[in-house]
């Protein structure tokens, strides 16, 4: 047994709320829950300064890091950000009418290494062809002057465009300014409130989102959660002991999403969207383990692939510890 209590740092989302208020116990190990709504703060405490025992984690930084022979961490199969992305590519439509006339732009992105954008574009050069090759990435925070956090990620290759944004301006300001063409990310411009020159690129996501599903079966996995290897070597059951728990308060979660005698979000559809769900997830949407989310992980690296960040595709196995 572990004898103290496993720093744990994640966002507190709905699936991890009954965890974090000890509706749900991790056998064998004490937990001391460190909740952040900042994940880029989480990210860059783990990656640079291995500020926790566990936490939630990028995909594709703990992927780049395992490819480059860094073993810090071990990750498991629980995935607590999952976002289709169709929806998070802002344009001046003056300028970009149709997803190919983003080849050679100025796009903003708040870190080009960022799963988020990874997958946006593997979606654009995959479903929509766009010759990504000649754009200029423009990099820095999204609604705020200066960078996305201070990441330890490693650097994109070499061949890709990437100017910093020192200009003491937000993403969302030079846009606003006409000074880049589009944005893409985790979050949206919010100069889109007042420009009307400013919109999504699919104004449809969500049936572009349905439908990328029904022919994919993939549902983007953005976050997984990594355990620091000395700790996991010390103790390797924290492992199955923390996905455990990490399941149930999921499960939990989903449970009580389910009470519809009153809403327990703010969603005035709630009983429309569970609908959906059962139609489309079969229910579970958020689902973790190998195999119910293989083909997405599969996908995010053959992106990563194409997108130079990987010599080859790496087998999934090899990227997680048993749970079992």
């Amino acid at each position: 047994m572990l004898n103290r209590p496993l720093r744990f740092a994640s966002s507190l989302y709905d699936r991890m709320i009954p965890l974090y208020a000890g509706d749900v116990q991790t056998e064998g190990i004490e937990l001391d829950f460190i909740a952040n709504d900042s994940v880029r703060q989480i990210f860059d405490q783990m990656a640079g300064k291995q500020a926790f025992d566990a936490s939630e984690m990028s995909t594709s930084e703990f992927i780049t890091r395992y490819a480059a022979g860094d073993r810090s961490f071990v990750a498991i199969p629980a995935f607590p950000s999952k976002v289709f992305r169709h929806g998070f590519i802002c344009i001046n439509h003056d300028r970009v009418g149709h997803p190919t006339e983003l080849a050679g732009k100025r796009i903003g992105v708040p870190l080009w290494t960022m799963t988020a954008a990874i997958w946006i574009r593997g979606h654009l050069a995959q479903d929509y062809q766009v010759d990504l090759s000649g754009v200029t990435w423009v990099q820095g925070a999204m609604n705020a002057a200066g960078g996305h956090g201070s990441p330890a990620a490693l650097p994109a290759p070499s061949n890709v465009r990437i100017e910093v944004n020192d200009s003491g301006r937000s993403l969302s300001e030079l846009l606003d300014a006409g000074e880049i063409d589009a944005t893409l990310g985790t979050s949206l411009p919010v100069a889109m409130k007042q420009n009307r020159s400013l919109t999504r690129l699919f104004p449809d996501f969500r049936a572009i989102e349905r439908d990328y599903f029904l022919r994919t079966g993939v549902f983007p996995i953005m976050h997984l959660v990594v355990i620091r290897r000395e700790v996991y070597e010390a103790y390797p059951a924290v492992a199955r002991c923390l996905y455990r728990a990490l399941d149930a308060s999921r499960q939990a979660a989903l449970a009580k999403m389910r009470y519809l005698g009153t809403l327990r979000y703010m969603l005035p559809w709630l009983t429309a969207d569970i609908d959906e769900l059962d139609e489309l997830f079969a229910g579970d949407p958020f689902v973790y383990g190998i195999d119910p989310n293989r083909r997405t992980l599969q996908t995010l690296i053959e992106f990563m692939v194409q997108q130079n960040m990987l010599r080859a595709p790496i087998p999934i196995e090899d990227l997680f510890v048993s749970v079992d």
